[in-house]
């Protein structure tokens, strides 16, 4: 037996056994009841309740697995091992039990409230001595929570990191219901925008001469254009066509991120040409357009860590060195909230539609004055519509609409437009059956739109953005308003 495997099985035996398989009916009422005792009166207890999933005495078990990992006295590969035996216990454990885990990784490794205060006064006397520097550096290190250290300590074995941003993962979805992993979250995202930072990743291209593994990836990971079969990827990774992504040393081989692209000589208006297998690659030496028709992220647990914006901007780089006859850089992107928007709005939509476009409404649906409800039913059907249907012009001025909303916090409602736009693009053109997916259709009645990167106003645009001002083409202002 190794050190380390003696190591591991001495720390398990701090652990209960854990429970594989789904939750049984049991468990499930366990995570509706799981709040009627709180985790110190659960640790104090003797008896479990029905409702809980562990007992008082594993419940202690495996906070003391967890305080093995913190203890200042041991080496950082000593706690990195310790770690690594939780984790071995986490993987095998159950919803439930993975959740007082989490629980108390979140509530018995807080700041102790007399040494924050205690901190807060030496951190003022220290001023008053006028030895800022040093109060500073001493308040920082007693502002660390034994949670830092715990965090930091899961990510020194190799799969730590994986651990960790699997376990947060898992955590996101139970916030709203589970308030007490609140701190957890904020402490595993705080420290993911550290460890995740630009400097850290490696910009890489993909294409079919990467692994399988990596392609198959690829496969899973694509969101917002399924990729059918090995011909559709492969037409996505073809001469024409660009894929990169950013990838972290402590993940290898996983994409945090990638983006596809299609090298053409104007901008892209229809999905239809760009997953078509049987098209003719398009003459490079003839691509002054790069158009970004898929961004997806990989990492739920990666959840706020914003390094999207940086892909484009490398990527950009990127291509301008490889083709320097590049003039444009827009996106072909979908419109995710536009139906179930117009659905909640369509009455308001109505209101404000000028009297003519009202009465061509109306005789398009044979109604003196038609209802929401009507407007939608209307609307089923966007394929049937002509170029001069009222009901195609109503459905493009309410997306320009759509597209122009802000949220409460002043951000762009859309949220493919909020990323965008947050990046310096604009709103540049919208393209009329342009993803005829039963996707697109469920989204957005087929729309979507271009946003256009024009590198030179990408601070000007922010700027408007930040000053509640949507940046936009005319041709999209005119149809809005």
């Amino acid at each position: 037996m190794t050190t380390s495997d003696w190591i591991r099985e001495a720390v398990a035996k701090l652990m209960p056994p854990a429970q594989t398989g789904a939750p049984t009916a049991r468990g499930k009422a366990a995570a509706d009841a799981g709040s009627a005792r709180s985790i110190d009166e659960r640790l104090d207890g003797v008896v479990r309740k029905s409702a809980e999933s562990l007992s008082p005495r594993e419940l202690r078990h495996i906070l003391t697995g967890l305080q093995s990992v913190v203890d200042a006295r041991i080496s950082e590969a000593e706690a990195g091992r310790r770690a690594h035996a939780v984790a071995h216990w986490y993987a095998k454990a159950n919803a439930q039990q993975r959740l007082d885990c989490m629980l108390l990784m979140s509530e018995k490794f807080a700041h102790d409230p007399a040494t924050v205060k205690a901190a807060q006064e030496q951190y003022a006397a220290d001023l008053d001595r006028g030895d800022q520097a040093q109060a500073e550096i001493r308040l920082r290190r007693a502002l660390e929570s034994p949670r830092t250290r715990l965090v930091q300590r899961f990510a020194a074995f190799a799969q730590g990191m994986r651990f960790l941003v699997d376990l947060r993962a898992e955590l996101l979805p139970q916030l709203r219901s589970e308030k007490r992993l609140l701190a957890l979250d904020a402490e595993l995202e705080s420290l993911f925008s550290s460890w995740f930072d630009l400097a850290l990743l490696e910009l890489q291209r993909i294409s079919w001469d990467s692994p399988a593994s990596l392609i198959e990836k690829l496969i899973r990971y694509e969101a917002v254009h399924e990729i059918r079969s090995w011909a559709d990827v492969k037409n996505r990774l073809d001469s024409d066509r660009r894929c990169y992504g950013f990838f972290h040393p402590h993940l290898p081989g996983e994409p945090l991120i990638f983006v596809e692209v299609a090298l053409l000589d104007q901008m892209a208006d229809n999905m239809i040409p760009l997953l078509d297998e049987a098209a003719s690659a398009v003459d490079l030496d003839k691509a002054t357009t790069a158009i970004f028709y898929s961004i997806n992220n990989t990492q739920l647990g990666l959840r706020g860590v914003g390094f999207g914006d940086s892909l484009i901007k490398r990527v950009v780089e990127a291509l301008q060195l490889e083709f320097p006859k590049l003039r444009t850089f827009a996106t072909l992107s979908p419109i995710p909230g536009l139906r179930s928007w117009m659905a909640r709005h369509a009455a308001r939509l109505l209101e404000q539609a000028s009297p003519k476009l009202r009465q061509q409404l109306g005789l398009a649906m044979k109604t003196r004055e038609p209802s929401a409800e009507q407007l939608m039913a209307g609307l089923d059907a966007p394929a049937k519509l002509d170029d001069k249907s009222p009901l195609r012009k109503m459905l493009l001025q309410s997306a320009a609409h759509y597209l122009q909303e802000m949220d409460k916090g002043g951000l762009p409602l859309d949220p493919v437009a909020r990323f965008h736009l947050g990046n310096g693009a604009r709103i540049e053109r919208l393209n009329w059956m342009a993803d005829d997916s039963a996707k697109g259709a469920r989204q957005s009645y087929g729309l979507m739109v271009n946003y256009l990167y024009d590198l030179k106003r990408l601070d000007k645009h922010r700027d408007q953005l930040a000053h509640g001002k949507i940046p936009m083409s005319g041709g999209i202002e005119t149809l809005g308003s």
